[in-house]
């Protein structure tokens, strides 16, 4: 499932805070962003027919069918292909160039990898 910028920050605020009307979503996002009801309303729908959101009643309360940690993961590869070629070293070469890490990061990235290998 591929969601767009606008959707993902409608799915942002029900990861955030939880089940919620979307009245409520459309008052967050109003502040966050300054949409107005009938911009988040088109979105929620939106995720909706994608099958990201629940709608539930009373009062048009939305609840998130798919959780972050997927979309993330499905974002991230999505990412890697396009822009590495897939290849996961040349990301994190790319970060490592951009950043300077200090002695605590670089022991904790070396752990990590540990961990996993």
């Amino acid at each position: 499932m591929k969601l767009f910028q606008s959707e993902l920050k409608v799915m942002h605020v029900l990861w955030k805070e939880g089940d919620m009307t979307a009245k409520r979503i459309s008052d967050l996002l109003k502040e966050q962003v300054g949409w107005n009801r009938n911009t988040t309303y088109t979105l929620i729908k939106r995720c909706i027919g994608k099958g990201a959101i629940e709608r539930r009643e009373p009062n048009f309360l939305c609840h998130a069918l798919i959780p972050k940690e997927e979309v993330q993961e499905q974002e991230l590869t999505e990412m890697i292909d396009r822009m590495f070629d897939g290849s996961v070293p040349l990301l994190f070469a790319s970060l490592l160039h951009h950043k300077r890490l200090s002695k605590d990061e670089i022991e904790k990235l070396k752990q990590i990898v540990e961990e996993l290998g």
